[in-house]
């Protein structure tokens, strides 16, 4: 083989377009991070640790916020580096839709729990 060629596969974790894959290590740590960010809110909430329903949800929301990062780092391996800035442009619109999400989530729930006929009243109609 020629020196070329060793060149071209002495870093077998890249693509040809020159994106780098994860490494074995890397996966790892992110699905472990993965499971601990979605064991602690599952533990908060059945657990009661968390003085109210309000403080268990921003709670929750926030782990869900960083879980998503985690995501983003280590299984998309979005890094400020790679793509002539579209990753930026990616996560800017990653955010975006998260927070339209969490807060649409929010608003839509908060209004059913507000407009939703108390329990006792839906019993007396038959």
């Amino acid at each position: 083989m020629s020196t070329n060629h060793h060149a071209a596969h002495a870093d077998d974790h890249h693509h040809e377009g020159g994106h780098a894959h994860g490494t074995f290590s890397s996966y790892m740590l992110g699905f472990v991070l993965s499971v601990v960010l979605t064991a602690i809110p599952f533990w908060l909430v059945m657990s009661g640790a968390l003085p109210s329903k309000q403080v268990t949800a921003l709670v929750i929301m926030a782990f869900a916020v960083v879980q998503i990062v985690v995501h983003m780092i280590y299984f998309l391996h979005m890094n400020a580096t790679s793509e002539n800035g579209w990753t930026m442009m990616a996560l800017i619109f990653t955010i975006v839709m998260v927070v339209i999400a969490l807060s649409g989530s929010l608003w839509v729930m908060s209004h059913l729990n507000t407009n939703m006929m108390p329990m006792h009243q839906m019993s007396g109609m038959k």
